[in-house]
């Protein structure tokens, strides 16, 4: 017992005495109130606790349920009767005519895998994992009450790892809905279910052990639970207590490929965007702003006088919709379709969420002041960037600054680092390695194209906008640089 907890049950007892003192009418009265207080008084915080048993939900949920199989042709092996018997072994005739005993040869072979996934309607449409079914010539549905029906891909996005499947049923399904990811908590119950290892049907339990989890993609939003997750279990559904679908289980970390209590399922709010487009156009379609952006680092943010940093770091803009409204490398995002941004991985998630064809306002900071940008989105998985020419070089000169031995840019720069007739800018080529730009990944081969979120194509343009960052009090200096086309800021100190 903690001390609240002894002085909020003291406190009771101190009221629950006073109301005996009291005359008799206005005791019953007073002591009403007193036990209709108690429990507040009592219970600062109220959790829900777990149930005595699970069997209820588990038995209400199992129909709708399923483990599927998939079947993939493989080619047959063209490198000879066995890796073990090298080309030319006297033993390879043994070996080849063995092999055609056994009706093996070279003939193409069937392989199977086996996963899980959930039904979300009465005519027959199944959620499960993209890598459950990706490359399968056949998959089948495996329902908890018994019986198999053949099923056909309505849709698959890779980003995700989600697939939309339909079966044909003559008689209607038990199915589940989509509960709301975004009210759970780190702690509530929560129960997995699925086809672990091949062995059928099985259910397990646990918590919400943390949420907004992002493993590799853009889209991620994944819940982590310590129920029992195992390979199998791949696309079956992760319930609330409610018996509502809330993630879809599609990850593990294990160093021995087992379960060891960190599991991931895939939130139901990207999960039921994702399959109402695959159910109605087949594939995804995704907002597309058209830029290329990073997260603001705390030297990056005083390098821009800000005083905290948030927002997306705009270091490209492509052709494109942001190109169209106007937006320039180095804008720093702050608000999308009226909402706040606090990183990219928040604004990637945003955008793509939004309707194709929408024009949104995109409040940006540029110069030290905010701009209102209206941008009509594209459709990401339909889009081509193109990265516009700049400004043609000077006569070359090389110069060591801020812990790196710059040249500026020349037709054999040019060709030795594969870049277009037109790049410009200030090539890196050493990098002292006791300096801060080594340290923040600056190598030989970077291109700095601007600093001070102005174009550089001169030493003497970078000394200037190092004495402009000094005479304006700044600690340090932004550079956008490029690597392989690819642009990021790094902002380094002048001190």
């Amino acid at each position: 017992m903690t001390p609240q907890d002894i002085q909020t049950r003291a406190g009771a007892a101190a009221l629950l005495s006073a109301v005996r003192a009291l005359p008799r009418q206005a005791g019953i009265l007073v002591m009403g109130l007193a036990l209709l207080l108690a429990p507040a008084l009592t219970s600062p915080a109220i959790a829900r606790g777990a149930p005595e048993s699970f069997a209820d939900l588990a038995e209400k949920i199992s129909p709708a349920v399923v483990n599927i199989t998939t079947t993939t042709t493989v080619a047959a092996s063209t490198g000879g009767p066995s890796p073990l018997v090298p080309e030319g072994s006297p033993f390879e005739e043994f070996f080849r005519e063995f092999q055609d005993r056994g009706g093996q040869g070279n003939r193409p072979r069937r392989s199977q895998a086996l996963g899980s996934g959930f039904v979300i309607s009465a005519d027959g449409f199944v959620v499960t994992n993209n890598h459950v079914i990706d490359g399968a010539d056949e998959i089948l549905v495996e329902f908890f009450e018994g019986g198999e029906l053949p099923a056909k891909v309505i849709g698959t996005d890779p980003n995700t790892d989600i697939a939309l499947l339909k079966v044909e049923s003559e008689k209607p399904l038990d199915f589940v809905e989509f509960g709301d990811s975004d009210v759970a908590r780190v702690g509530d119950w929560v129960m997995a279910m699925g086809n672990p290892l091949g062995q059928g049907f099985s259910v397990s339990v646990g918590i919400i052990s943390a949420r907004n989890r992002a493993l590799s993609g853009s889209y991620d939003d994944y819940i982590q639970t310590d129920a029992a997750i195992n390979r199998g279990n791949s696309g079956g559904p992760l319930f609330n207590m409610d018996g509502e679908v809330i993630g879809v289980n599609t990850a593990i970390l294990s160093p021995n490929g087992g379960s060891i209590g960190i599991g991931f399922a895939m939130s139901s709010a990207v999960v039921e965007r994702v399959v109402a487009q695959l159910k109605e156009f087949g594939e995804t379609r995704r907002g597309w702003l058209g830029v290329r952006i990073q997260d603001v680092t705390d030297d990056v943010a005083e390098a821009l006088g800000l005083e905290e940093a948030k927002g997306a770091l705009v270091t490209d803009v492509p052709e494109g919709p942001a190109a169209k409204a106007g937006m320039k490398a180095g804008d720093l995002i702050l608000t999308f379709d009226g909402k706040d941004v606090e990183d990219t991985r928040e604004l990637v998630r945003r955008v793509g969420n939004t309707e194709i064809g929408k024009t949104v306002d995109v409040v940006v900071l540029r110069d030290g002041k905010e701009e209102t940008l209206a941008v009509t989105l594209g459709r990401r998985e339909t889009a081509e960037a193109a990265v516009p020419a700049s400004a043609p070089a000077t006569e070359p000169v090389e110069s060591e600054i801020l812990g790196l031995t710059l040249s500026e840019m020349s037709d054999d720069l040019r060709e030795q680092l594969e870049l277009g007739a037109n790049a410009d800018g200030l090539v890196v080529t050493d990098v002292d390695e006791m300096s801060e730009a080594y340290e923040k990944g600056l190598r030989a081969g970077d291109v700095i194209t601007e600093a001070g979120q102005q174009k550089v194509a001169s030493i003497e343009d970078l000394e200037n906008r190092i004495a402009d960052a000094e005479d304006a009090g700044r600690k340090s200096l932004l550079l956008l640089v490029r690597r392989g086309g690819e642009p990021r800021f790094v902002a380094l100190s002048l001190e």
